[in-house]
């Protein structure tokens, strides 16, 4: 969209140049620049630049005139004169906006230069990618998903949406309706922007009714639910400075209500300031948040996002700024909200395919999930912005100032063919083992966690301790399998691939203990570890030796008889008799402990009773001789 008509932060700095005629030129021109008169001020800059004069803040300020109306072609060449001529100062946002333009024009491989350095210079993380590669491969991705065809009601001025109510749509356009007494915009000679509706039934278009429209720019409206109450953005005709009565001010939003079929009682807001714009409002499906653009003092980057609470009455609470994940140090503006809470807004500021793109987050508790670029053809290498959509029927409209178009920008209808919510969608599946016998357990819990470790899903296993779940991957980060009796088990998910197979296997927690069991498979006690040739507790051995302790405090009626064993390797009287001291250093540990005498006895069997057919001579590797380097505590009745 030519920007005119979107918020602009406009950059308010003194530049001094050659030549007494030359800085009163660029002084008349700083004055209509920070009125948005950028096409007077355009041939000034130009022609002063055209002069040979430069200075990074003249680069800066023609390079953005341009950028933000949507000339990116004229803006690419001031831009590159800016970055990569030398002694030259600028903002790390250029780097980005000379991505952009790159883009625009068709240098696509120079452009994912510059935005790499912009991700490198500013320190930017976005999202889980890490560089335009990975930005590029996930819009093609994204891509394709829509049927776009031209608005029907187009004009050859200046069109675009718009909020829906029913089967109308709401849209700003500069068509001339005949009024003698309209103003004309100093942006561009055209009308000023007027709000109309459009019936999809009755196939007509015609002007809002009521006190809506003035003399001055209207233009994105949303309704609320019931269709009584209207929030639209209008120019500010309150002026900050006598002189400036009939200068463009900044934009506001207001406030409509609807009597006797015509909107009226027409309210300003307190969000509103002289000193800055707020615009293109949209609610929240309980309409309890309103949604709003601004380059308010608190904004990041030239616009942002922003929220304020509503009120049942209408008060509007304390304005919060999105944040860092939907916010950039660019443009973010255009928000709207769908009944399923996810926000779709457009910006300049993350990676797209050139100006304007639209982008999608969903809202949870836990804040925003990774954006998303929503791909062609919705985005384009021009503008694409105002972009809104009804989840059930899977229609609606977007604007843009694309090439092809009828007029400056128009609107443009879509149905999307598949759901946005799809591209995050990934499977998992598996089975549930018992860790000890392999066998596989029925009518386990498997739940998908996110990064607050928050359960958002979860199934249980089949009667053959099989699961399988289709969840998003933006929610997913760790899945975990649970059953009564039983440890949990956790895996992080890899949500780079759209299949997980991932198999748990559940160690016992709950066991009905028999006279013989062996309470080091229950308790997951491998081996009490000593230094080599040695028969002394270790520290990590003690922490073992207590959970002995601990049942024999808990359960009086059991005693234990501890049998130390060692692998073939060494002589076998010896290891007859190391194996015997560590079997009794065991029991001295437990008995130090305060367990009764009568309750614990120990021996040691040395290489006799291997668990496998590592015996002398063999020639096993070290995980099999380590399973004969064991300590058991073998459970009997207290007599």
């Amino acid at each position: 969209m030519n920007s005119k008509y979107k918020i602009n932060l406009l950059i308010a700095c003194l530049c001094v140049f050659m030549g007494f005629s030359q800085k009163q030129k660029i002084k008349n021109a700083n004055k209509d620049y920070e009125k948005l008169a950028f096409i007077d001020a355009n041939d000034i800059y130009l022609d002063v630049a055209e002069k040979g004069y430069r200075s990074p803040e003249l680069l800066k300020r023609l390079g953005n005139t341009f950028y933000f109306n949507a000339k990116y072609k004229e803006a690419n060449q001031w831009y590159k004169e800016l970055v990569e001529g030398e002694n030259m100062t600028f903002e790390d946002v250029y780097l980005l906006r000379y991505a952009q333009t790159l883009r625009a024009v068709g240098e696509n491989d120079k452009a994912k230069v510059f935005y790499d350095k912009y991700l490198e210079k500013s320190g930017t993380k976005s999202g889980d990618f890490n560089s335009t590669e990975d930005y590029l491969n996930i819009i093609d991705e994204n891509s394709g998903r829509y049927q776009v065809e031209p608005f029907a009601e187009n004009t050859s001025g200046i069109d675009f949406g718009g909020g829906f109510y029913n089967d109308k749509l709401y849209f700003a356009s500069t068509r001339d309706t005949g009024s003698i007494t309209k103003r004309t915009s100093a942006w561009d000679g055209l009308p000023f922007l007027d709000l109309y509706e459009y019936s999809a039934s009755e196939g007509s278009v015609k002007k809002v009714p009521g006190s809506i429209n003035t003399r001055f720019h209207e233009n994105s409206a949303c309704i609320t639910r019931d269709g009584l109450t209207m929030y639209f953005t209008r120019t500010n005709t309150t002026p900050r400075f006598k002189e400036d009565k009939d200068a463009l001010k900044e934009l506001k939003i207001y406030r409509a209500h609807l009597v006797d079929g015509k909107w009226t009682n027409v309210e300003d807001l307190s969000i509103n300031g002289d000193n800055y714009s707020t615009a293109h409002p949209a609610l929240s499906p309980d309409e309890k948040t309103l949604y709003f653009a601004s380059n308010r003092p608190e904004a990041i980057g030239a616009t942002d996002i922003f929220k304020a609470s509503l009120s049942p009455t209408g008060e509007l609470g304390v304005v919060e700024n999105l944040g860092e994940t939907v916010n950039t140090r660019g443009r973010e503006s255009f928000p709207f909200i769908t009944d399923r809470n996810e926000l779709y807004f457009s910006s300049d500021g993350h990676f797209g395919l050139g100006g304007y793109d639209v982008f999608y987050t969903h809202i949870t508790t836990n804040g925003f999930t990774p954006l998303i670029n929503v791909g062609k053809p919705v985005n384009s290498d021009a503008d694409d912005f105002a972009f809104t959509i009804n989840t059930i029927s899977k229609k609606g409209f977007f604007s843009s100032n694309r090439e092809g178009g009828k007029g400056y920008d128009d609107i443009y209808t879509f149905v999307e063919t598949k759901d946005i919510q799809e591209l995050f969608l990934i499977t998992a599946q598996g089975h549930v083992y018992d860790k000890e016998t392999n066998a596989l357990i029925p009518n386990a819990t498997v739940a998908l966690l996110d990064a607050e470790l928050n359960v958002v899903q979860q199934v249980n296993t089949d009667a053959s301790g099989a699961y399988e779940m289709r969840m998003d991957k933006r929610q997913a980060n760790v899945l975990r399998a649970s059953k009564t009796n039983y440890d949990a088990e956790e895996t992080l998910v890899d949500s780079s691939v759209e299949n997980i197979t991932n198999d748990f296997y559940l160690q016992k927690s709950g066991f009905d203990v028999l006279d013989g069991d062996d309470l080091a498979k229950m308790l997951g006690i491998n081996n009490i570890y000593f230094d080599f040739d040695d028969s002394k507790i270790r520290s990590d051995a003690s922490v073992e030796l207590e959970k002995i302790v601990s049942v024999l405090n808990k359960y009086p009626q059991l005693k234990v008889d501890v049998r130390a064993h060692t692998d073939s390797r060494g002589d076998d009287n010896y290891n007859l008799s190391l194996s015997d001291r560590r079997a009794k250093a065991t029991v001295n540990y437990i008995l130090s402990r305060g367990i009764s005498s009568s309750r614990i006895t120990g021996s040691g069997y040395g290489e006799s009773q291997p668990l496998n057919n590592c015996g002398n001579g063999s020639n096993c590797t070290e995980a099999e001789y380590q399973l004969n380097r064991r300590s058991e505590f073998i459970v009997s009745k207290a007599e």
